[in-house]
């Protein structure tokens, strides 16, 4: 992530959970402009399909997702 987007990431993290669900869902929105959506769709289901074996197999039970909130709020902190 350039340092311009890291610091974007910080001012938009101080946005109310309405404005930044509504900032998601337009980024998201704007993605849909490839034309390998297809190749990107498959990729997710393959990736979870992976993972949710894993989980059933007892080689991975997840972390919680406030444990990785605060690693990733960390993480862009630290940058």
């Amino acid at each position: 992530m350039s340092t311009e987007a890291k610091q974007l990431l910080l001012k938009v993290l101080k946005l109310s959970i309405e404005d930044r669900a509504e900032l998601a869902a337009e980024l998201l929105a704007s993605l849909d402009e490839f034309d390998d959506c297809e190749d990107i769709e498959g990729a997710w289901a393959a990736e979870i399909e992976r993972r949710a074996r894993r989980v059933l197999a007892g080689e991975s039970s997840g972390t919680p997702w406030e444990e990785v909130r605060e690693r990733l709020r960390g993480d862009v902190l630290k940058r």
